[in-house]
């Protein structure tokens, strides 16, 4: 079922993640995104086009004769990684929650997910990703909210079900917030069905509250 997406990715962004100087953690949920939303596709291959002509202008690089060869016995001793691009998740045949890039890291859909309790009916499973930021899968019950807190640096949040609502706008399945230090809210998800959100930080969350700051370093947000 397509769903009308009102809450897209910002330039910098999507700049980010087509120049590959992005987190790991925002690579997956702006190629999340990006599988989902025509919009924010079609801005990422304007970016894609300019970027290649940069590299076309720019002039040749010096290399050691042996380059290559130390370049390909390196790929080929590196194990598969999980594969986060976004042009590997353009196929929706599959009605599952998760888009591609996200079962890549999950090993499948939903029921493969490993969620873990985190209070007030709350749910998490965070992925595995580089250690600069982190992301993880958020099941949040159908009317209940997440503690209130502001940020000590960027958050993006992707709905994947249902939707949310906080002190700026609501969000429905594919819009995307984007969070910052001047934003502290209190995301509440809508009745009528369970709240899917992929949600990367890049520095941990600063929660209003004494019970979630006590549980903050168990839970690893």
């Amino acid at each position: 079922m397509k769903h009308e997406i009102n809450h897209h990715l910002t330039d910098a962004l999507l700049m980010g993640y087509s120049a590959g100087i992005l987190p790991e953690a925002f690579n997956v949920v702006v190629a999340a995104h990006v599988s989902l939303c025509d919009d924010c596709r079609a801005r990422l291959t304007e970016f894609d086009a300019v970027g290649g002509e940069v590299v076309a202008m720019g002039g040749t690089a010096k290399m050691d004769p042996d380059s290559l060869t130390r370049t390909l016995a390196a790929i080929a001793g590196e194990p598969p990684a999980p594969d986060a691009d976004v042009h590997a998740a353009r196929t929706h045949a599959d009605p599952g929650v998760l888009p591609q890039p996200i079962r890549d890291y999950v090993g499948g859909d939903l029921d493969a997910v490993k969620w873990r309790r985190v209070g007030g009916g709350v749910r998490q499973a965070i992925l595995p990703t580089s250690a600069n930021a982190s992301v993880r899968l958020l099941h949040i019950p159908a009317g209940c909210a997440v503690p209130d807190h502001g940020h000590a640096g960027t958050e993006l949040t992707l709905v994947l079900q249902g939707a949310f609502r906080d002190e700026t706008d609501r969000f429905g399945t594919g819009d995307i917030e984007v969070a910052n230090e001047d934003l502290d809210h209190q995301p509440v998800a809508e009745d009528g069905i369970d709240c899917i959100c992929l949600a990367a930080t890049d520095a941990p969350l600063k929660f209003n509250s004494m019970l979630p700051k006590l549980a903050q370093p168990f839970l690893r947000i």
